[in-house]
């Protein structure tokens, strides 16, 4: 049927679906990534909402922060949660590679190529952050001295004393292992683009959500969090890019 003789609400999703494919759609997301980017530096420089959420979990009596090593928080949410998700997207990768050498029978082209998004999402987004976070010189807030540690505070763009250990602390690499979720959101494109948002929302908010409990337990910041999501939008955008007009395909 054309286009222009699909009832409104069909044309609408129909052209919400096709925007995906665009060039101008990328445009978008790569100013709408510059610009949090400089709202997340101006948020981590030039404010202490890092310090005020960090003050918010830590008791200056016991000067510990009481969530570090709370069964939910420690044992099922750092622990059996990350492992659970990892799990999932290791399967996940396995298929696809096995898929790559040999298609598997029952597998479209279509959902071939949403394997593949998924699978690159969640090898690439938990390895480009844990790489950074092992180069990095910020330490975690249950090291610096003023929560009883022994590391300076620094926050991005402090020069760094001269022989200072790394502190690898940033970005947040517990809220990586959720937030390639969002990756998810592919299996309802281009057809179902409400849907798909809310799919991709939702994963990143699991791992928005896996960060929080880091920042409970001290061991990360507001801001290391954050900045986590923005690198997971980045691959996930690269990726879907990559992909984009191979979805094309017939289902």
């Amino acid at each position: 049927m054309p286009v222009d003789n699909l009832p409104e609400g069909c044309r609408h999703v129909r052209n919400a679906a096709s925007r995906f494919y665009q060039t101008e759609f990328y445009k978008k997301a790569a100013a709408g990534l510059l610009t949090s980017a400089l709202l997340i530096l101006w948020l981590g420089e030039y404010t202490n909402a890092d310090q005020l959420l960090a003050n918010w979990f830590y008791d200056p009596q016991s000067h510990t922060f009481p969530w570090r090593y709370n069964w939910l928080t420690s044992t099922f949410l750092h622990y059996w949660v990350k492992k659970a998700i990892v799990a999932v997207g290791f399967l996940l990768m396995a298929v696809a590679l096995l898929d790559a050498v040999k298609h598997l029978p029952g597998i479209s082209a279509r959902m071939r190529i949403r394997l593949r998004i998924v699978a690159w999402s969640a090898l690439l987004i938990p390895l480009v952050i844990s790489t950074i976070k092992r180069y990095s010189v910020l330490a975690c807030p249950w090291d610096l001295q003023m929560y009883g540690g022994d590391a300076p505070y620094l926050r991005l763009l402090d020069a760094v004393p001269p022989g200072l250990q790394p502190g690898h602390c940033f970005p947040a690499g517990h809220a990586s292992a959720g937030l390639w979720l969002a990756a998810f959101a592919v299996f309802w494109l281009p057809e179902q683009p409400t849907k798909a948002m809310r799919v991709f929302l939702s994963g990143l908010g699991v791992g928005f959500f896996l960060g929080i409990v880091q920042q409970a337990r001290g061991a990360h910041f507001l801001t290391h969090t954050l900045w986590s999501v923005w690198i997971a939008i980045a691959i996930l955008l690269v990726i879907f890019a990559r992909y984009a007009k191979q979805l094309q395909q017939p289902a």
